[in-house]
């Protein structure tokens, strides 16, 4: 796991080279043809990565993306309205039986399926009318990183080059030192705080929280520690109720309009006597300065990985081999 995210910046820079052609035109046929939404389709950190272009094709495009519940196809199966909608399937492996179902109902219901996958050889994008592959390379820890990573970078070279948006356009090309240098930034303060933790809430907002749900996930596979994502304007509606002494918060301030928020909800939870550590916004886990906002989730995640590569061993776990998980899942 340790060495796969740190390839992170080479993936990065190695998928814009090499599908640019193919990002510039499937954008201008979008362009062209806009999709009245796009459905994403996807599990695990793969969702975690549709949670970010949801939000991402909403703020930069203004296209309404909604995440499609694999099982209406593959188990209802029910039949779905898609034509002429922009059907994004995220997956490392390809194989995943559910979302080859859903693609292949997709593509029945008049859909443009677009694949970001690892395997380019999958039936997944034998499916696809587009494949943006990820590019990253083969991934043996069975806790994904690097894919993870290049899933958002596909997802970031896409909605900049449909937008047509010259500040994001001008960002891409440094991402990849970016990331490098967040695989630098000093989290060890997070590591040392949750040696011992039993329980911990992950918070972030709009583009931020699709690295929420991925941190959380990681806590529960990878350190055997039960970690719950939310929204830091959901976490209000009940589940803050919990937060106190013993209940430990991390906080994602994403550098957009969601920061002032989300920072004022961290001192909230301090106020509280919780130990809260906060991402960004000049709290104690730095967070490197991103290219231009959208990015940043990146720059977070890659930061995160390296901590909780760190937290898994100081808890007596091995996290290339998490207990009775497997690289690919396949579920129906």
């Amino acid at each position: 796991m340790f060495r796969e995210a740190a390839e992170a910046p080479d993936v990065v820079a190695r998928q814009f080279a090499a599908n640019m052609d193919v990002v510039a035109r499937l954008a201008e046929d979008l362009r062209r043809n806009p999709p009245p939404f796009v459905a994403t389709c996807a599990r695990g950190s793969s969702d975690h990565a549709a949670t970010y272009a949801k939000y991402l094709f909403e703020t930069q495009l203004g296209v309404v993306t909604a995440s499609v519940s694999p099982s209406v196809s593959s188990v209802y199966e029910k039949p779905l309205r898609l034509r002429d909608a922009l059907f994004l399937v995220v997956s490392q492996s390809g194989r995943s039986p559910d979302l080859l179902r859903n693609a292949e109902a997709a593509r029945a219901a008049g859909a443009r399926v677009v694949a970001l996958v690892n395997a380019g050889d999958s039936p997944l994008a034998a499916l696809a009318h587009t494949v943006l592959p990820l590019h990253a390379g083969a991934e043996r820890s069975v806790a994904a990183t690097k894919s993870y990573l290049a899933s958002l970078a596909a997802v970031l070279q896409l909605a900049a080059h449909w937008s047509h948006d010259a500040s994001l356009l001008d960002a891409l090309p440094r991402v990849p030192d970016a990331v490098r240098a967040a695989w630098h930034a000093d989290w060890s303060v997070l590591t040392e705080g949750l040696a011992d933790a039993d329980n911990l809430f992950v918070l972030g907002r709009g583009l931020g929280l699709g690295v929420a749900q991925e941190a959380a996930l990681k806590f529960k596979e990878t350190c055997g520690l039960h970690a719950e994502a939310y929204s830091a304007a959901e976490v209000r509606h009940g589940p803050m109720a919990l937060v106190g002494p013993g209940f430990p918060v991390l906080a994602f301030a994403q550098p957009d309009e969601t920061q002032a928020g989300t920072l004022a909800l961290a001192e909230e939870f301090r106020a509280r006597g919780a130990e809260v550590w906060v991402a960004g916004g000049n709290g104690a886990l730095p967070l490197v300065p991103a290219p231009h906002p959208a990015c940043a989730p990146l720059l977070a995640a890659q930061s995160f990985y390296r901590a909780i590569n760190a937290l898994a061993v100081r808890r007596g776990f091995n996290p290339d081999l998490p207990p009775h998980l497997n690289k690919v899942t396949e579920t129906v």
